[in-house]
C-alpha cells in the first residue's frame, strides 16, 4: 500500500508530529467527560464545548505534539467526520486508540478522504489536513479511490473530457486490470448497428463512439454495466437555456459511474464476467443535427419518433441496452443523468432507482442504507407508456405532456430490455450544487457504494 499514491488528505505513513484525534460519540460524551481530569473539564467548559454532533475542540497537550483534537461523532457514518479535513489546522493527524468505537476505521478514512477532496487539475496544489490511515480495509480504500475518480471525470471540462478522452479513461482502466477493450467510432456506428448513438452524436466535430470493456472468467455470471456518456449536452436543436446548459459537462456522469463501479468490481476481483458499454457523444448543433420529427430505427428494430432532441440520453442508452439484452446476462445495470424530472421528484441528493424485480430493488435500497449512500425507488408504472405513443413510429422519445417525466424515460428504456433479464436503471444527478462536508460543490458519485455493496451480496460469497 505504501508504494501507491495516497488520495488527497490521506497519508500511509505517520508523521512524528502527528496530532491525536479523539473520536467520541455524542451519546457517550457525558460518560467520557466524567472520566477526564478536572483541568480538562474546565478547559472544555471555557471553550463552551457541549459535545454536540460535528463539534470539535483543540485540547492542549504536553510534549512536542502541542495539542490533540476532540471530535464528536453522531453515528458510524463517513459524513460524520467529513468536515474535519477542511476545518482543522493543516497538519497531520492520527486516530487515538480508545475503547469508544464511535466510528469504524474504514468510515473514518472514507469520510476524511471525501471531505478532503478538491479538484486541482487547473489549480495550484494546496496543503490539507492529513489523516494517517491505519487498520483500514483495502476495500474501503478502493471505494474512496473509485468515488474520487468519478468526481474527477465529471469535474473535468468538456474541452478535456470529450468522447475521445472518455475513451482514454476507459482504456486506462482496462490496461490497469488487464481487461479487453474495443471501440466503434463515427460512421462505423451505422455499419455496426448503433443508429441512435450515431444520430445523437453526429453533429459534433468530435466523433461519437461506443466503448466496450470485457473482464473476468467466462464461467462466472455475466454482469453488464451501461453508461450514458453525453460529454456535453446543448439540448440539440431543442436547445437548452443558458442556465440549463451551464453544467452539462456532467451529462457523462452515468458513464463515470459505470467506470467507477467497474473499477471496484475488478479491483476487488468479484466473481463476475463483466461487460461495460458506454455511449460517448456530444449532443451538438450543426447542419446535420438530428431534428424534432425525425424517425430513427434503433438497434433493436423499434422505430422512434423524435419529439425532443434534448431527450437524447435515452436514445444513446437504448442501443446499449439492446446489445446488453442480446448477451442474455444475469443482470444489466445502467446509470444516466437522464431527467430533470427525477430531481423535481426527489431533489439532488437522492438518485432514482427503477428496477423490474421487487426483491432486487429492495436489496439495492437496503445496500444504500447500510452504506449511508441513499437511493429511492420509483415505479415502472406501465399505463404511462401510453404517454410515449406515436402515430407514425413504434415509440416517441418523450411525452407531449408534463407529467411523470422520469417514469416515462425509464419506461422507454425498459422497452429495450428483455423481460426475462434482471435490470436496474439509476437516474443520477452526479452533482452537488453547494459545498457541504464530504460533498463538495461539483461532480459527485451517487449510489456507487450502494451498487457495489449490492453486487458483493449478490455474487461474492467471500463476504
Amino acid at each position: 500500500m505504501t508504494t501507491r499514491q495516497a488520495p488527497q488528505g490521506i497519508s500511509f505513513t505517520r508523521d512524528p508530529q502527528s496530532k491525536a484525534l479523539k473520536l467520541v460519540s455524542s451519546t457517550q460524551y457525558s460518560e467520557w467527560l466524567t472520566a477526564q481530569s478536572e483541568a480538562m473539564r474546565q478547559w472544555l467548559q471555557s471553550q463552551k464545548f457541549q459535545g454536540k454532533p460535528s463539534q470539535f475542540c483543540l485540547l492542549p497537550e504536553h510534549g512536542e505534539a502541542g495539542y490533540s483534537v476532540l471530535a464528536i461523532v453522531d453515528e458510524d457514518s463517513p459524513y460524520s467526520v467529513a468536515h474535519l479535513p477542511k476545518l482543522l489546522p493543516k497538519c497531520h493527524y492520527h486516530r487515538c486508540p480508545d475503547a469508544n468505537a464511535a466510528i469504524s476505521n474504514d468510515h473514518l478514512m472514507l469520510g476524511w478522504g471525501l471531505g478532503a477532496y478538491r479538484f486541482e487539475r487547473y489549480l495550484s496544489v494546496s496543503d490539507s489536513a492529513q489523516l494517517h490511515a491505519e487498520a483500514f480495509s483495502p476495500e474501503a480504500m478502493a471505494v474512496l479511490e473509485a468515488s474520487l475518480q468519478v468526481r474527477n471525470l465529471i469535474n473535468t471540462p468538456t474541452e478535456d473530457m470529450g468522447p475521445e478522452q472518455l475513451q482514454h479513461a476507459a482504456q486506462a482502466l482496462a490496461d490497469r486490470f488487464n481487461a479487453q477493450m474495443s471501440v466503434v467510432i463515427g460512421d462505423d456506428l451505422l455499419t455496426q448497428n448503433y443508429p441512435t448513438v450515431h444520430a445523437v452524436g453526429r453533429a459534433s466535430h468530435r466523433a461519437p463512439r461506443v466503448i466496450r470493456l470485457d473482464w473476468g472468467n467466462a464461467a462466472h455470471p455475466q454482469l453488464v454495466l451501461c453508461g450514458k456518456g453525453v460529454c456535453f449536452d446543448t439540448g440539440g436543436l431543442d436547445m437548452k437555456a443558458a442556465a440549463g446548459m451551464r453544467n452539462m459537462k456532467k451529462d457523462m456522469g452515468g458513464a463515470a459511474h459505470a467506470l467507477g463501479l467497474a473499477q471496484l468490481i475488478m479491483q476487488n476481483a468479484l466473481p463476475v464476467r463483466l461487460t461495460v458499454l458506454i455511449a460517448a457523444v456530444e449532443n451538438s448543433v450543426s447542419g446535420n443535427a438530428f431534428r424534432p420529427g425525425d424517425i430513427i430505427r434503433t438497434r433493436q428494430g423499434l422505430s422512434v419518433e423524435i419529439h425532443n432532441t434534448d431527450a437524447e440520453g435515452r436514445l444513446v442508452l437504448c442501443d446499449l441496452l439492446a446489445e446488453a439484452s442480446a448477451m442474455k446476462p444475469d443482470l444489466i445495470m445502467d446509470f444516466a443523468t437522464l431527467t430533470g424530472a427525477a430531481r423535481i421528484a426527489l431533489g439532488p441528493d437522492l438518485p432514482v432507482l427503477y428496477c423490474n424485480r421487487d426483491g432486487l430493488a429492495e436489496d439495492y435500497m437496503a445496500a444504500g442504507r447500510e452504506q449511508h449512500d441513499p437511493i429511492w425507488r420509483l415505479p415502472l408504472w406501465q399505463p404511462y407508456l401510453s404517454y410515449l405513443k406515436s402515430t407514425i413510429a413504434d415509440l416517441s422519445n418523450a411525452s407531449t405532456g408534463t407529467h411523470a417525466g422520469s417514469v416515462t424515460a425509464a419506461l422507454f428504456l425498459q422497452c429495450f430490455v428483455k423481460p426475462d433479464i434482471d435490470w436496474t436503471h439509476m437516474d443520477v444527478y452526479s452533482w452537488n450544487d453547494s459545498e457541504r462536508p464530504g460533498r463538495p460543490a461539483g461532480g459527485e458519485a451517487q449510489g456507487l457504494r450502494a451498487a457495489f455493496a449490492l453486487l458483493k451480496k449478490k455474487y461474492d460469497d467471500r463476504h
